[in-house]
């Protein structure tokens, strides 16, 4: 929002802009990174069902790699299929309340890896309580 002369300014639409210079080129630069994407996606979810099936990984240590592992579907999907709308389909723009709620997402997903591994990152096993996780897991 921006304030001139009195009135407010919030733009409904926001342009988006292709890559410059390589436009003839947009649709391959956006294979790589639906090959990427398919790999994340599918190795979590891969993570998630073994952590979940074998009872003994039922522990807190596992429960956060479950976690990390969901966190980074989530993460990898607020920003692929837009960035890939972009690379492919060339939609000319996003509205404003859509931009940031994917800012939003992303920005808490990111917060959530980097609060974890940063806070006591050799401690894993003293520290994850089934009560803590689910603190962390709720928050």
């Amino acid at each position: 929002m921006l304030k001139l002369n009195g009135t407010v300014f919030m733009p409904s639409v926001l342009m988006l802009i292709e890559i410059p210079g390589l436009e003839s080129v947009q649709f391959w630069i956006g294979i790589p990174f639906c090959a990427m994407y398919i790999i994340a996606v599918f190795g979590n979810s891969l993570l998630l069902v073994i952590i979940k099936a074998e009872r003994s990984l039922h522990e807190p240590m596992y429960v956060f790699l479950a976690m990390l592992g969901a966190t980074d579907i989530a993460l990898s999907t607020c920003i692929l299929p837009k960035m890939l709308g972009i690379f492919w389909f060339h939609p000319p723009q996003i509205y404003f309340d859509a931009c940031l709620l994917q800012m939003w997402f992303i920005h808490s997903f990111q917060c959530i890896d980097c609060y974890v591994a940063i806070c006591d990152p050799l401690r894993h096993a003293v520290i994850f309580t089934h009560q803590f996780l689910t603190q962390i897991g709720v928050g």
